[in-house]
């Protein structure tokens, strides 16, 4: 590799970050949601950068953006990806740093010459799930595993099937853009979303397995009522009761060590200050890096709910929008990343990730890894999450140099 300069591209780096950030859907704020006005234009941005590193690149049906090194056909694929979708309120890092520092390996091997594999860049156009509460719509499409059953999934607006069929009857949902055959790995850099590499003062960890998740929607239907004439006794509150739910939840969390389990939205109705509630809705997140222990307090809950219902006199559905098993990094990939991390920072901390990522996804098709980079106070979905120009470098280095490592593996030499 020609002598390179490393933090004039760290900065480049940290400078998209800040133009990425600018793009949102909520003034103020940032937000990017899954075919969005400001995703489309992020996506396009991002596109621009890609074709400035030497790549192709081309778009499918859902939104996700792929570069692709020009002239490598024959070769497998060795996929750098992550998405350009954000929570509400968001951070600038989470998943567009993974974007950004995979366009700049692209450009740093852009020949490709001495690679015995292609190189590939994803922007991934749905992994936090916010618009239609169900993540991963992006690299699922991708990789072929969206069913037509998932285009059911709803808000407020309407079906991901409505929103995509723009007036059709039917959608025809194509088999992905790459096989699993073609697929040589994923690799993935992402914030640590943690305080983990804070706390040991390192810049970059290597990812060990990325927990599993559940995730559900409940409805709690009581009666509305006046909130000056009727006796406590003889309510039926729908809120008191979800209210209750969301104390066992965070019980469940000391009954069942490891697991960490939330209740993140909640729509009241009908959100009257004089009027006893009389529907709930809210969501809940399940995770845990053992899918046994999750499954075990998944059912745990099912039944401390089904007893707050009873007792309330309230009627409960239950709908699951996503299970997704935990997933283990590539023994062999961890060990060329680790190795990686040793020679450019002197130490390689490994450790799992709490959070989920397109990893999981992209886990079905082909091997995994993942790098984590250090944020400040392990902060993230946040907007002052941040990372300090030195660990993007840092992590820049690790990773070509990672790169450099498993060409030469795959290339036998």
């Amino acid at each position: 590799m020609a002598t390179i300069d490393w933090l004039t591209r760290a900065q480049r780096i940290s400078q998209r970050l800040e133009r990425l950030a600018e793009i949102t859907d909520e003034p103020g704020r940032l937000t990017r949601t899954l075919l969005s006005p400001a995703m489309t234009q992020a996506t396009r941005l991002a596109g621009r950068w890609m074709e400035e590193a030497g790549l192709q690149i081309s778009s499918d049906f859902i939104g996700n953006l792929i570069g692709q090194t020009p002239g490598a056909s024959g070769k497998q694929v060795f996929l750098i990806g992550s998405h350009l979708d954000t929570v509400r309120d968001a951070g600038r890092f989470d998943g567009a740093l993974g974007v950004v520092l995979g366009i700049e390996l692209a450009d740093i091997f852009r020949s490709g010459s001495d690679l015995p594999f292609s190189l590939w860049v994803a922007a991934f156009s749905d992994e936090e799930g916010v618009r239609f509460q169900t993540a991963y719509l992006g690299s699922r499409a991708f990789c072929g595993l969206l069913h037509q059953e998932d285009l059911e999934v709803s808000n407020r607006e309407g079906s991901l099937r409505a929103l995509l069929a723009a007036g059709q009857s039917q959608i025809d949902l194509p088999t992905g853009v790459v096989s699993g055959n073609q697929l040589l790995a994923y690799f993935e850099v992402h914030i640590e979303q943690g305080p983990v590499l804070e706390d040991r003062n390192l810049p970059v960890g290597v990812v060990t397995a990325i927990a599993g998740q559940s995730r559900f929607r409940f409805n709690w239907t009581g009666k509305a009522a006046h909130a000056g004439t009727t006796p406590i006794p003889l309510r039926r509150d729908a809120l008191l009761g979800a209210a209750r739910f969301a104390l066992q939840v965070e019980n469940a969390c000391t009954r069942f060590p490891g697991l960490v389990a939330t209740v993140g939205e909640l729509n009241v109705s009908p959100n009257v200050s004089n009027v006893v509630p009389a529907q709930i809705t809210h969501s809940l997140d399940v995770r845990h890096q053992d899918d046994f222990v999750r499954a075990a307090a998944v059912a745990w809950l099912g039944n401390e709910a089904d007893h707050i219902a009873a007792e309330r006199k309230l009627s409960l559905e239950r709908l699951t929008v996503q299970e997704t098993a935990s997933v283990a990094c590539d023994q062999k990939l961890t060990g060329e990343l680790a190795a990686a991390s040793k020679f450019v920072t002197g130490a390689s901390l490994e450790l799992p990730s709490g959070a989920g990522h397109d990893a999981v996804i992209l886990s079905q098709l082909c091997p995994v890894a993942m790098l984590f980079v250090r944020c400040r106070d392990g902060l993230s979905h946040h907007p002052d999450e941040f990372v300090q120009l030195a660990d993007i470098e840092t992590a820049l280095r690790t990773v070509a140099k990672f790169i450099e490592r498993l060409g030469r593996a795959e290339g036998g030499t």
